[in-house]
């Protein structure tokens, strides 16, 4: 059975479609990836059409749209078949992003390192606990250092949060990638940015181990 990743965050902009379509392009160079998108905004669908007329894409992933109480059955076919399965989750706390987390083995939260971001992913969080399910952050946008990264960093750290180990920089070969329906790692195989992501990819392999 596959490992389900529902990757959340309540606040706008944190780049969630974004990092699980890159997350989701890395893994698919060995393992067989789903992706689902339960947001009502349909970016991630729209990626998918955009992927499935680019000559680069290359690895297998299916890109599929559903909300409502269809999502569980639809998430345990997946992992029956998957080796991994990301649900794209709306930015709002509601009945779908709970049905989503409870049926996710792990909850991965995007943020910029900024406060604002920290500050909405408590909902999140909350929703993450009591659904029993475990949590995780991950920096988007990040600069490479900075005395605000570092200070969020250890107040993470401090509340006995998990951080990934890697963060994504903000680099414009993201959002490139993404208008092609590609991901960065066929888009630009050899790029910072591409091992980034294989690096980012790593670590959320060791969570889920």
């Amino acid at each position: 059975m596959g490992s389900v990743i529902a990757v959340a965050q309540q606040k706008g902009g944190a780049g969630k479609t974004m990092l699980a379509a890159q997350f989701a392009v890395a893994l698919a160079e060995q393992a067989r990836v789903a992706l689902l998108d339960i947001d009502p905004q349909g970016s991630l669908t729209a990626w998918g059409r955009l992927r499935a007329q680019a000559p680069k894409a290359a690895g297998a992933l299916s890109v599929t749209t559903l909300s409502g109480w269809r999502l569980a059955n639809e998430v345990e076919k997946l992992k029956s078949s998957h080796d991994y399965v990301f649900i794209d989750t709306p930015p709002v706390i509601d009945s779908d992003a709970r049905r989503a987390i409870r049926s996710a083995d792990l909850v991965l939260i995007p943020l910029n390192p900024a406060p604002p971001d920290l500050w909405a992913a408590e909902g999140t969080l909350k929703l993450a606990a009591e659904e029993k399910c475990r949590a995780g952050l991950v920096f988007n946008r990040a600069p490479a250092a900075s005395r605000l990264r570092k200070r969020l960093e250890a107040e993470i750290a401090a509340r006995g949060l998990s951080l990934l180990a890697v963060a994504l920089a903000n680099r414009a070969g993201y959002a490139n990638a993404f208008a092609d329906g590609l991901g960065v790692t066929e888009a630009g195989p050899s790029t910072q940015a591409a091992e980034e992501v294989r690096a980012a990819v790593a670590a959320l392999r060791l969570w889920l181990a």
